[in-house]
């Protein structure tokens, strides 16, 4: 009798194992397709071109520099211009800081010889700063002159506003 009751309880032990294990899970799947456009974008900030203390009676140009920095998209060719300034009377070549009615004339330049003017690159008389955008600030000097010979100006604080613009 042992031996009979042997198999019925293996056999309900495996009908109870089978009974209770989970039927195989059905699947179904897909693709979930993601996207984007990266667009071309520039931002410019300056840093001052500050002459400090000009002594007109020295008969000295005096020299200073400042900067522009340029971040665009990496592979943006980006250009950047200058207006001509606030001072009355004011060309790319002659740009004028104002104290008044009073103008001290100055210069802005590409190079750190002072000899290419720094401008809107039209008619090939000044020029425009030109790079290519690698997603990181790309810095450049700004070469800034107050010629001598300006000896006739009254002392006091000379101020100017360029307008910097990056077309990319």
């Amino acid at each position: 009798m042992l031996k009979w009751i042997t198999p019925l309880l293996s056999a309900a032990a495996v009908t109870a194992f089978v009974a209770s294990s989970p039927a195989a899970a059905a699947t179904a799947g897909s693709s979930l397709d993601v996207s984007a456009t990266v667009t071309s974008n520039c931002v410019v900030s300056t840093t001052a071109v500050a002459f400090g203390n000009v002594d007109v009676t020295d008969g000295a140009d005096h020299d200073a520099t400042g900067g522009i920095s340029v971040t665009c998209t990496s592979g943006t060719a980006w250009d950047a211009s200058a207006d001509a300034g606030g001072g009355t009377g004011a060309s790319l070549a002659t740009r004028k800081m104002a104290n008044g009615t009073n103008l001290l004339d100055y210069a802005l330049y590409t190079d750190s010889g002072r000899t290419t003017v720094w401008g809107d690159g039209a008619g090939g008389t000044t020029a425009l700063i030109s790079d290519t955008g690698t997603g990181s600030a790309q810095s450049k000097t700004i070469y800034g002159r107050v010629p001598s010979g300006q000896t006739s100006l009254p002392s006091g604080s000379y101020a100017d506003t360029v307008a910097v613009t990056v077309t990319y």
